[in-house]
């Protein structure tokens, strides 16, 4: 069934990253036109403000292996809790990042709304980067390399564990689309795990619609719908040049689309992230603008 509210939730968190100014990612989305965008579609936007976060000018990283450890903890749970309330509302949580650690809070929350009906949430995971580091892996121990690895099971327990189960989502139940740059000790975590991942030769096989196709029945498959989790970094720099880790080679503007008009006619996403927008390398806020684009797609714009 199709939402009426929208759930805008900004997460400037940037703790994760080793690149400052995706902090002001959920800012330059909403600068962007997003709320009055969506409501063109129809949709009651309720904007819920920013969840609380550290500065990283006021504490220290802490370990080298996972920096900001507990400080990402405590900002991912509370947009958890924030997550899972809106969804028991009826409304559509849709999560401004910050960077892709963010990722760890909205799914949780996601999970732990759905198990209320003791049903499983499926995960599309859309980026450049596997994020399935842990901090015995992580060459830069940045959390937002390690999101996806915490929600399957893998990683710190304070991130796994969040309302004290895990994992948050089964691997069978996950699929990654866009890969292109992956660690090389956290290549056996993708290949072992069980997660579905379709890189960019994948795509340029097989092309974008089929990959999507068999990414969409896998995150739907004996779940109550799927949560996508789009790291802007998945469209190539060219489209898309202010993200946190940009990587060339990635998804064209029309494929982008493609894939979110996909998502969008599934009628099965339950929750939405955008991440890893950086105001502060980018050209004009185009990036913001496509993410705003992209939104708008899997939520229902068409040509025609």
């Amino acid at each position: 069934m199709r939402p009426s509210t929208i759930a805008v939730i900004g997460a400037p968190l940037d703790l994760g990253s080793g690149r400052r100014g995706v902090d002001m990612g959920a800012s330059a989305i909403r600068l962007a036109g997003l709320g009055g965008r969506l409501e063109t579609l129809g949709y009651r936007v309720k904007d819920w403000g920013n969840v609380a976060v550290e500065q990283p000018e006021r504490i220290r990283p802490g370990a080298v292996n996972a920096r900001y450890l507990p400080q990402v903890a405590q900002s991912v749970t509370r947009l958890a809790r924030l997550v899972e309330a809106v969804a028991a509302r009826g409304q559509f949580p849709l999560v401004l990042g910050g960077d892709h650690s963010v990722a760890i809070g909205s799914v949780s929350g996601m999970t732990r709304h759905v198990r209320r009906d003791k049903q499983r949430l499926g995960l599309l995971w859309i980026d450049a980067h596997a994020d399935m580091n842990t901090p015995e892996t992580s060459a830069s121990g940045n959390i937002h390399g390690m999101p996806l690895a915490c929600l399957i099971g893998l990683g710190p327990r304070r991130l796994t564990h969040i309302h004290g189960h895990a994992p948050k989502v089964k691997a069978q139940h996950v699929a990654v689309v866009g890969l292109r740059d992956v660690d090389q000790l956290e290549k056996p975590h993708v290949k072992q795990s069980g997660v579905r991942a379709f890189t960019m030769r994948d795509i340029d096989e097989r092309g974008l619609r089929a990959v999507m196709e068999e990414a969409l029945f896998i995150v739907r498959a004996g779940t109550a719908g799927f949560h996508v989790s789009l790291d802007m970094d998945a469209v190539d720099p060219q489209q898309a040049p202010g993200v946190g880790t940009p990587v060339r080679g990635g998804l064209s503007y029309r494929e982008a689309h493609l894939a979110m008009e996909m998502i969008g006619d599934s009628g099965r996403m339950t929750s939405l992230d955008v991440v890893e927008v950086n105001p502060v390398i980018d050209e004009a806020n185009r990036t913001a603008v496509l993410a705003v684009e992209l939104v708008m797609s899997a939520l229902g714009k068409r040509i025609l």
